[in-house]
């Protein structure tokens, strides 16, 4: 795009040696003041252990280094040397010096400060992401947990009551073959405890945050927002800069001890500057309604665990009620047995109370996801 400059020698309002004195305390106080700051800032993020795990402090330093070195690049002052040929008729000339310009400077600290935004929005949206999609695991490892306790208790109760029915047959009370019949509801318990054991140990889930997932979707669009504004104001250096360049020129042809100072400031400024930052606008309008749409963005898959949650739930609720039935029929019967006195009776009544030991397992485990289902849905959305 065309560039308007204007361009001013030196003139007695700015010497050379004041033009010299402006470089060195200008740029130079600029330049020192950004390399100690801005380092000490990402040092004071990356000795907080809690605040990043090792995948996002390896990510900081990544970026961190190389912001650092594009920072070097663009703050310190670059060293000229060149032979001139004045096309006025005075002798060739030798010149040596510095340059820069205040955009470069300005360039360098913003490129730090966005790269720290990078950085915070790189553990925002992995703190995020680990949390959805473990979420799910974590509650499954939950209910399992939850379920190995209610086998534990139906063993018990079943202990028991292969113990009186042991007592019964000695007695000839009870034949064998209904001894039996509990055996083999001890081997699906015991079935059930090695499955649901091997279920719990074949999920992974990581330490998760603890907070919920609104929260952490609303930290992680905020960082977003900060990082683009930083991006932006980065972008938009570009409209207008102030250059200064100072050294000494020696007459070399011929050559005689004429060594003096020189000095010069320019300024420019972009004819596009306005329909730039106009598509930049556009730009960060575009990138917050992509984001809301991207599969695979947090936002999306937070979208995603809530209706999962919610067909979970209703599903829980449906298996939970057709096992209460199912309940309801098996204490009916045994309401019918009452006492039982006969051998039959005490057949249909242990059958009975079986069905009802592995029922009470049932209901407990789809109790229990019913609960902790509804309850993270609460908390998290």
């Amino acid at each position: 795009m065309p560039r308007a400059e204007i361009t001013r020698n030196a003139t007695p309002s700015l010497s050379p040696e004041s033009a010299l004195k402006l470089f060195k305390g200008k740029f130079g106080a600029g330049f020192a003041l950004a390399m100690l700051l801005v380092p000490a800032t990402f040092a004071a993020d990356a000795k907080d252990p809690e605040a990043k795990n090792k995948d996002q402090q390896a990510f900081c330093r990544y970026v961190t280094e190389q912001a650092a070195a594009q920072r070097d690049l663009l703050m310190v002052p670059n060293a000229v040397a060149g032979i001139t040929q004045p096309n006025t008729g005075l002798p060739m000339q030798a010149v040596w010096g510095v340059s820069g310009n205040l955009s470069s400077v300005r360039k360098g600290v913003l490129t730090m400060d966005a790269a720290r935004k990078n950085c915070e929005l790189y553990s925002a949206t992995t703190s995020t992401q680990q949390d959805i999609q473990y979420a799910l695991p974590s509650l499954e490892k939950q209910a399992l947990q939850h379920r190995l306790d209610l086998i534990q208790q139906a063993s018990a109760n079943l202990d028991a009551l292969f113990a009186a029915t042991t007592r019964m047959v000695e007695a000839q009370n009870m034949t064998r073959p209904m001894a039996f019949a509990l055996q083999t509801t001890k081997i699906k318990l015991d079935a059930d405890r090695s499955d649901t054991q091997t279920k719990i140990v074949s999920l992974y889930t990581p330490p998760l945050s603890g907070r919920p997932v609104k929260e952490l979707v609303a930290e992680k669009q905020s960082r977003e927002v900060n990082e683009q504004r930083a991006l932006d104001k980065l972008n938009r250096q570009n409209d207008w800069d102030v250059a200064l360049s100072v050294g000494e020129h020696q007459q070399i042809s011929p050559f005689i001890d004429s060594r003096g100072a020189y000095g010069e400031v320019s300024i420019s400024y972009n004819l596009a500057s306005h329909a730039i930052n106009k598509h930049l606008n556009h730009t960060a309008d575009a990138y917050g309604e992509w984001k809301k749409v991207q599969e695979g963005d947090v936002i999306r898959n937070a979208d995603i665990l809530k209706q999962q949650v919610a067909d979970g739930i209703s599903a829980q609720d449906t298996r939970l009620k057709a096992l209460q039935e199912q309940q309801k029929q098996i204490e009916s019967n045994l309401q019918l047995v009452g006492s039982a006195d006969t051998t039959a009776a005490l057949d249909f009544h242990n059958q009975l109370t079986t069905a009802q030991l592995l029922l009470q397992i049932e209901i407990g485990d789809a109790s229990f996801r019913l609960d902790r289902l509804r309850e993270f849905l609460q908390t998290n959305f």
